[in-house]
């Protein structure tokens, strides 16, 4: 059987060098605009993953526009005229065809027995593979266990990197620990207003906006943020966000970052106890008066609608599981308040919608003005979600995200292709932007002692 493709625009002369991309559902699903990312080499789409992407042509969801963008876009590059080298993708990249399948090929007959969309686009890639013996064929996809399956079978398989973090070890932490600082520069940072102007005897090599550090010499130690604007740094000392007060020097980073004006974009990242969440909520709580409301939010991923469907009562009922640590850590700051009344403030609040907590999905198409906007387990958003909720953002909103980028839930996500740890890596360096890992856990002993151990 002839592979061919519709297309109106004229194929490109394929160089002898370019390699052939198969390209999974989920690469659309989680990229729509992966058909720019691959340079002069061509692109294969398998009728197969057609099909699958029809399924998601209707909702509301990130992998519903997705899916429309995409389809919209391969229709654009398409015409009504056959081509068996297909569309271009435009100028200095390669063409891009639809692949209709065959009967399996002998490496997969007696081996991928089921007739399962994943072994249909492996049939599909490998049929490609035969028929342009002289370029490298590679399934791209985020499925890992395609691409085992994919190996096992003779064929390329790799994942989708184009948005992928290089290395977690070069993760920006948002903080250093600089010892043997020369004891008269500690003192000036108690001296006067706690602020040391940057110079040729700080030393402190490359300092980022918003960075920070701690600064130790001996018995004397004191913490500091770099302020780019006035180009000096300043003494971080540690504060009261209705009644909950930092247990350690990163916490007390992290509470400074979400007390700040100057700083619209936030991202907590740490593990479970670390206090990322009850942090960010107690600070939008002494800072209510900023804005015109607090909203929290957090992605729904652990349940498919199908598995949502089977418990019981109406939509917010369903929902309720997933929101309930918002509401626990709301319990928290109600008991660790000195004043009686908080926890009839904060009753007030979501009672008149000033604070309210919902699903992010629910979030879309409203306008972000005066929000101080909380964004949970970030960890399980992809790139292209975390640049939707942040470009919502209107004046006078701050934006904080938070999560632990080792408890990823999301099926086809990972520590380094997840968006939290995209948007770490891309915002560094932005006077904006302000990131603090916090590594200490101080929800118990017990809880510590597991995290580290377990």
């Amino acid at each position: 059987m002839i592979d061919h493709a519709l297309t109106r625009h004229s194929p490109r002369t394929r160089p002898k060098t370019a390699k052939i991309f198969v390209l999974d559902t989920n690469v659309i699903l989680h990229d729509a605009g992966c058909l720019q990312k691959f340079e002069e080499n061509d692109l294969v789409v398998p009728m197969t993953v057609l099909e699958e992407l029809d399924r998601f042509k209707k909702g509301n969801e990130n992998v519903h526009f997705q899916a429309r963008q995409f389809l919209r876009e391969l229709d654009t590059l398409t015409g009504d005229v056959l081509c068996p080298q297909g569309a271009s993708l435009g100028p200095d990249l390669g063409n891009i065809r639809v692949v209709i399948g065959g009967p399996p090929v002998d490496a997969i007959r007696d081996v991928l027995t089921q007739d399962l969309p994943d072994h249909r686009i492996i049939n599909a890639a490998l049929r490609v593979q035969r028929q342009e013996p002289d370029h490298p064929v590679i399934l791209i996809t985020k499925d890992t266990n395609l691409r085992m399956k994919a190996k096992a079978v003779g064929l390329n398989a790799q994942d989708y990197s184009h948005d992928k973090v290089e290395s977690f070890d070069k993760l920006y932490t948002g903080k250093r620990r600089i010892d043997g600082i020369d004891s008269d520069l500690v003192n000036r940072f108690y001296a006067g207003n706690g602020t040391v102007p940057a110079g040729a005897d700080f030393p402190i090599e490359a300092p980022v906006p918003n960075e920070n550090f701690i600064l130790r010499n001996g018995s004397k130690s004191v913490l500091a943020t770099y302020d780019v604007n006035q180009a000096c740094y300043h003494r971080v000392e540690k504060l009261n966000a209705y009644g909950i007060v930092p247990r350690n020097a990163e916490q007390i980073f992290g509470l400074q970052a979400l007390m700040n004006d100057n700083v619209r974009l936030v991202t907590l990242a740490g593990k479970a106890g670390s206090g990322k969440t009850l942090l960010t909520l107690a600070a939008a709580l002494e800072q209510r008066q900023q804005y015109r409301q607090i909203l929290l939010a957090r992605p729904i991923v652990a349940l498919s609608n199908r598995d949502l469907g089977y418990l019981p009562g109406d939509v917010s009922a369903k929902l309720d599981p997933y929101m309930q640590p918002l509401f626990d850590n709301l319990t928290v700051i109600r008991h660790e308040n000195p004043d009686a009344k908080a926890g009839e403030k904060i009753a007030e609040m979501l009672e008149s919608k000033k604070l309210e907590i919902s699903p992010l999905a629910y979030i879309r198409g409203r306008s972000l003005q005066r929000v101080f906007f909380i964004i949970d387990e970030a960890q399980n958003l992809t790139p292209h979600e975390i640049k939707t909720i942040i470009t919502r953002a209107g004046e006078g909103t701050k934006i904080v995200f938070t999560g632990d980028i080792h408890q990823i839930d999301h099926p086809y996500l990972d520590a380094l292709s997840n968006g939290f740890s995209y948007l770490i890596n891309r915002m560094v360096g932005q006077p904006l932007y302000a990131h603090v890992t916090l590594e200490k856990g101080e929800r118990s002993a017990l809880a510590e002692l597991a995290s580290d151990l377990l």
